[in-house]
């Protein structure tokens, strides 16, 4: 049952993450198309630009959670490496539980007012001829927590079964 929860969570934030990676390659060509259409033609677009800052917040903060499936956050393995798999469990229990989760808690809560007053401006951009939605953008940064929580959820579950198992090993892999 733990190894079903785990494998959902980890099968949502596998496909988020594969879908949004493309808005890198989308960034790319969107800013491309802005420096040729400033630079060559000397023609620009407010919203074009505001696009790439969409793409970029939404890139970052929608694929946390993929990161973090995949332990590619940024973190300092002298110890780590070198612990038995029960300790790595343990050292991941206590990282989600009193880093992890309490950071997710607080960046939701902090955020939460800052969202909804945006949504009950329905808040465009601050420029002229900028991006009208800017609220949906700010909608993402409540969905970040959500989705990064959710992925330690599913860490936590696979140290506790790390934990449960005699021999200290995980009974599947799934990547």
């Amino acid at each position: 049952m733990l190894e079903k929860v785990a494998d959902t969570i980890d099968g949502i934030n596998e496909w988020i993450g594969n879908s949004v990676a493309w808005l890198s390659l989308m960034m790319a060509l969107v800013m491309f198309l802005t420096v040729i259409l400033r630079y060559v033609f000397d023609m620009g677009w407010i919203w074009l630009q505001e696009s790439v800052n969409f793409m970029h917040g939404a890139l970052f903060m929608l694929a946390a959670g993929f990161t973090l499936k995949h332990e590619q956050h940024v973190r300092i393995d002298v110890l780590y490496e070198s612990m038995s798999p029960k300790k790595k469990a343990l050292v991941n229990l206590f990282g989600t539980f009193f880093l992890l989760f309490p950071t997710c808690f607080a960046v939701f809560y902090f955020a939460f007012p800052y969202v909804q007053d945006s949504w009950q401006v329905l808040e465009g951009s601050r420029e002229a001829g900028g991006l009208p939605g800017v609220y949906l953008l700010k909608t993402i940064i409540l969905i970040f927590p959500v989705l990064l929580g959710l992925q330690g959820v599913a860490k936590s579950l696979r140290a506790i079964l790390v934990l449960r198992n005699a021999d200290g090993s995980q009974p599947t892999t799934s990547d």
